[in-house]
């Protein structure tokens, strides 16, 4: 973290023009300071939101000018992964927000369904409209990044296991036994996964996902130094 400034974003949630207007906020900001400039995302690019497929695409181009992007895994990722890998059913994704992330691809589940025949036969159609380069995307990310004093994970982690020997489960899914043991946490946990109205420090960690496909308002955390800063679109 020497000499360098982190931006990490929140859920994004399908939520493609928030991002494109929080990145421009972060450019201005980011004309402040000197040095590595890196953005980080904290996961959950997909579903629940209206245009997944297009904030795969932005997040597979360049990053801003002068920025360094690294994305990290959420839950939401893994769940289309499981449904496309053949151990999460169809309707279970659709649930969680699969048919916002369908109707990103130009793809109506309902409709498939009424066509073909047979659910693999729907499947193999899904299967098909996605991009290789999304889903090779997903498979890239990883679940974690840290320095000697901070964290950046989609959920959280558990208290009292070392960084090396998180279970990727917890890492992408926490909630209560991270939440209880915040004030015991020996670095600060920058995180989204659990939306709240306004991120607040509790103990050791933040919180930054502001439910960007409900508020409209995507969020980023600005670390420079000892310092913080809330960016929102």
């Amino acid at each position: 973290m020497d000499d360098t400034v982190v931006y990490a974003i929140g859920d994004v949630h399908g939520c493609y023009k928030e991002l494109l207007s929080l990145e421009q906020k972060i450019q201005l900001d980011a004309l402040q300071f000197r040095g590595r400039k890196i953005i980080v995302m904290l996961g959950d690019y997909i579903d629940r939101g209206p245009q997944s497929a297009r904030v795969l695409d932005h997040l597979l181009a360049l990053p801003p000018t002068g920025f360094l992007r690294v994305c990290l895994a959420g839950n939401h990722e893994v769940a289309m992964l499981n449904y496309l890998d053949g151990y999460l059913s169809r309707d279970r994704w659709l649930a969680v927000g699969g048919r916002e992330t369908l109707f990103s691809y130009g793809v109506d589940p309902a409709r498939l369904a009424s066509l073909y025949a047979s659910s693999d036969a729907v499947d193999r159609r899904v299967k098909e409209v996605i991009p290789a380069s999304h889903i090779d995307f997903l498979r890239s990310l990883p679940v974690l990044l840290c320095s000697d004093k901070f964290v950046f994970v989609h959920a959280g982690i558990r208290p009292g296991i070392d960084l090396v020997a998180q279970d990727e489960q917890d890492l992408l899914n926490i909630r209560d036994e991270f939440f209880n043991a915040a004030y015991l946490l020996d670095r600060f946990v920058v995180h989204g996964h659990t939306p709240v109205d306004i991120p607040r420090l509790d103990g050791r960690r933040l919180g930054i996902d502001t439910g960007a496909f409900q508020s409209g308002r995507l969020t980023a955390l600005r670390i420079a130094g000892k310092f913080g800063k809330l960016i929102f679109s």
